[in-house]
């Protein structure tokens, strides 16, 4: 008889470590999920447009900057009485009122005053702002100086940049752009002014009517 040898059991194969589920399930990246839109739609909203360097940094349509600065005293004789203290006017604007995009110019008070007593001659329709007060004493302590310099710029603001006395003034553009403005000569025409603002609210009153009939 023959005898049958038993076969040895094969070896015990290996067993892959598998991450449990719940690792599998975090290891998985999340598909992105995106919106498809049936053909014939398309997203709403406005699209994105980007704005150009000159549109985001470039200077507005109407740009006007004034400030009144610079005080400087001066003595054009020997007498004390004689002194007196000027300011700097600068401007910066692209308004096509104006005749120089830049522009300085120094006024003294009495000049302020000669040009507030034109602008209401000839603006009757426009209430012009008040000129800080005299001043008769310490006139050129540095304190009440810097004081009237805030007050002479907030009343040139306020004047410059109306709209009726940027287009309809003629001594506006004169009085803060000129260097050989005159306040002597603009007093000998006061009368002058006063009759061409007359004359300009009367037309402006009459084109006013028509406008009314016609409408």
């Amino acid at each position: 008889m023959q005898r049958i040898e038993p076969r040895p059991d094969p070896p015990p194969q290996p067993q892959s470590q598998q991450p449990p589920q719940d690792q599998q399930q975090q290891q998985q990246p999340h598909p992105s999920k995106q919106l498809h839109l049936p053909s014939g739609f398309a997203p709403t909203g406005p699209a994105p447009q980007t704005q150009s360097f000159e549109e985001i940094y470039g200077i507005p349509e109407n740009f006007l900057e004034l400030e009144v600065t610079s005080p400087s005293t001066h003595q054009p004789t020997s007498s004390p009485s004689s002194r007196y203290t000027t300011y700097l006017i600068r401007l910066s604007t692209n308004i096509p009122a104006f005749k120089l995009r830049r522009s300085e110019v120094r006024r003294r008070y009495s000049d302020f005053e000669v040009f507030r007593d034109l602008l209401e001659r000839e603006s009757a329709r426009v209430s012009i702002p008040p000129l800080p007060g005299k001043v008769y004493l310490n006139r050129f302590d540095d304190a009440v100086i810097e004081e009237r310099r805030r007050g002479l710029e907030r009343f040139l603001r306020i004047v410059v940049g109306h709209p009726l006395l940027q287009t309809g003034s003629r001594v506006l553009g004169g009085f803060v752009q000129d260097p050989n403005w005159d306040r002597n000569a603009w007093k000998k025409m006061g009368k002058n002014v006063w009759y061409w603002g007359k004359c300009k609210e009367k037309n402006e009153m009459v084109v006013m009517k028509r406008f009314a009939r016609t409408g």
